[in-house]
């Protein structure tokens, strides 16, 4: 029962006893992280997870392995938590690569004074994302920090899974000609955090879009086997991600700005903020590249989803007359703008 762990005082709260090794974190680790990630090898309590090499050899020919951290204020927000931030993050990092997501790992830096009521909910809220996905949270580790040395908690996941031999998906890999799509609106976590901090007496019904992509990506591969290139876009939002692929596959990428899903709520965030949505976080968002005669398909694929009802192409791929890679944004009246990427950060601490 919450409050009933050993070294936890009558304010429910992490203390410094938690991260010493003895019968308090041992009370920790069963009582909340065992709890709700048993399954598998984490019933066993090794020191390292043991994953079958034969199973994973069936699913692909090779592996994928990502790692993230994840800081946010708050740590609860609208749409989900740094619980829900770190699966999924972690999952989608591994899904856009077309790798099937198979075991994560999860590290916490726990602040002394940390309420005990907050780390249920996040990590009951990993467990959740984990189920979700289909993914099992197989090892992990704990330190406990004294207070103001972070912010209440950090996470850092890590995750593998595994690439299928008809999958060559890659940031360079994109070409002329090609078709660029998006799985839904711009920006709705960078701007719920920004309205959940309550700095700026904005009233909204904003909520993060954080969610696992696998289940999308599985999809659209199983329809386009040929996508190009496929990233999610988290921090720097669409705009990082097109200017990765610009440079990386060294061609024009022309978008059309109309084209832009957005969410009235984050346009009137970002007018009355000077922000631009195509900067702006997304935590269950993606970018797709896949040849122009598979576009159409591509978008109705999406679309069938839950999470692509509001895909929408939203630009294309050419050869750059300069040799380097670049982004224009062209507007409904035919004028183009160079996309430069921003040299600080527009909202801290989102993901």
């Amino acid at each position: 029962m919450p409050g009933t762990l050993t070294g936890v005082g009558a304010e429910g709260r992490i203390t410094l006893a938690h991260g010493g090794g003895g019968s308090a974190m041992r009370s920790l680790i069963d009582e909340v992280f065992l709890s709700a990630f048993t399954s598998g090898p984490l019933t066993v309590q090794e020191d390292q997870a043991r994953l079958d090499l034969t199973t994973l050899a069936k699913a692909g020919d090779r592996l994928a392995f990502t790692t993230d951290a994840f800081v946010v204020e708050p740590l609860e927000f609208p749409g989900g938590n740094i619980g829900t931030l770190a699966v999924c993050g972690t999952v989608n990092d591994l899904a856009v690569g077309g790798a099937t997501p198979v075991a994560l790992s999860a590290a916490f830096v726990l602040a002394e004074g940390l309420e005990l009521a907050v780390l249920r909910r996040v990590v009951e809220a990993m467990a959740r994302s984990a189920a979700l996905a289909g993914v099992r949270i197989v090892t992990g580790d704990t330190k406990v920090v004294p207070r103001h040395a972070c912010d209440g908690l950090f996470v850092t996941t890590s995750g593998v899974g595994v690439i299928r031999p008809e999958h060559t998906i890659s940031i360079a890999a994109g070409q002329p000609g090609d078709v660029v799509l998006v799985n839904g609106t711009l920006g709705d976590h960078g701007a719920a955090i920004l309205c959940a901090r309550g700095d700026l007496a904005l009233q909204t019904h904003l909520q993060s879009d954080c969610a696992p992509l696998n289940t999308l990506v599985d999809t659209l591969l199983r329809a386009v086997p040929d996508v190009h290139c496929m990233r999610d876009a988290t921090r720097g939002g669409v705009a990082g991600v097109l200017s990765e692929l610009a440079e990386a596959s060294n061609v024009l990428v022309t978008v059309n700005e109309a084209a832009l899903p957005v969410h009235p709520e984050v346009e009137g965030v970002c007018e009355i903020l000077g922000l631009d949505p195509l900067f702006l976080a997304n935590e269950g968002k993606l970018v797709a590249v896949v040849p122009a005669c598979r576009a159409k398909h591509a978008l109705a694929t999406m679309q069938s989803h839950p999470l692509g009802r509001n895909a929408a192409i939203i630009g294309t791929l050419q050869t750059s007359s300069s040799g380097q890679g670049a982004v224009h944004i062209v507007n409904e009246f035919g004028g183009a703008r160079v996309l430069t990427m921003p040299s600080g950060e527009q909202l801290p601490r989102i993901c």
